[in-house]
């Protein structure tokens, strides 16, 4: 009799936390997410519009701010390296509008859980619902501001050509870069609060380290060592992410080692998202 009883042990389940470790449930929640589009397409757009709500101008003041910041800083640092400012204008201005995507994709997908922690324990919704709202929130600034150099294109043509339409594909590029860096450090900064702070100071010393406002060509000028610094410049992937777009609507060709790089940075960043989807997506609603 007892070693029937011995015999019919159960056995407990395994914990939930182990459960979840899954790439299944990590692909799962990313599938459901896109499935999800009219909520973060909704969501992403609230966003914007919570943002001015109550101002005379609402989102249009996307388009003001970063057309004033561009133009300035253009005319000041044209005068400043003796640019032809028909062509530094634009460079600067594209600069400054595909930089800022880089930059909101990082910094508000650090704290896209984190300010949403009342939405995300009430609302039973994949994880990736609020990646995909970050994603096209910045879809939608990036879409006021490439007015700007529609304007500025009007007043000093470019020698545009058949490459511009490499644009499109680069554009799809940084939103799938924008889709990892919010899962990598949004998830992980919920754990720990300090990596926000230490990606905001971090971004702004990488925007001083990528040309935006200065030229690799006005570089090499004023120290004589172009060749050595431009390799400097190259350590940097910032600005492999710049070539690959601004270039095309320079009308400038684009060597075929920046989409190499940009795109070995994209397989790497997106490893790392499906390994931190795997392991800490479902802790996020106890982390908020």
């Amino acid at each position: 009799m007892s070693a029937e009883v011995n015999d019919q042990r159960i056995i407990p389940p395994p914990p939930p936390g182990i459960q979840s470790r899954s790439l299944r449930r990590a692909f799962g929640d990313m599938a459901a997410g896109l499935r999800s589009r009219e909520l973060w397409l909704h969501l992403g757009w609230q966003d914007i519009k919570q943002r001015y709500r109550r101002s005379v101008l609402g989102p249009l003041w996307i388009t003001i701010a970063t057309g004033v910041t561009a133009v300035a800083m253009g005319l000041l640092y044209g005068q400043l390296f003796h640019m032809d400012i028909k062509t530094f204008l634009p460079y600067v201005t594209l600069g400054f509008i595909f930089w800022n995507f880089i930059q909101n994709s990082i910094l508000d997908g650090a704290e896209v859980f984190s300010k949403n922690e009342g939405l995300i324990k009430q609302l039973p919704a994949p994880v990736s619902v609020h990646v995909y709202r970050n994603s096209w929130r910045q879809l939608i600034i990036f879409a006021h501001n490439i007015v700007i150099y529609l304007v500025i294109l009007i007043v000093f043509p470019q020698p545009l050509n058949w490459t511009v339409v490499l644009v499109i594909p680069a554009i799809a590029l940084f939103v799938l870069n924008g889709i990892w860096v919010t899962i990598v450090f949004g998830i992980l900064s919920t754990r720990f609060r300090d990596i926000g702070q230490l990606l905001t100071t971090a971004v702004q010393l990488v925007f001083f380290m990528t040309p935006i406002i200065w030229t690799t060509d006005s570089l090499g000028r004023q120290t004589g060592e172009q060749s050595e610094r431009l390799k400097l410049v190259e350590l940097n992937p910032m600005y492999h992410y710049l070539e690959i777009t601004r270039g095309p609507l320079l009308g400038q060709s684009v060597a075929f080692y920046h989409w190499l790089i940009v795109l070995a940075c994209t397989a790497v960043g997106w490893l790392m998202a499906i390994l931190v989807m795997r392991n800490y997506r479902a802790r996020v609603a106890y982390w908020v």
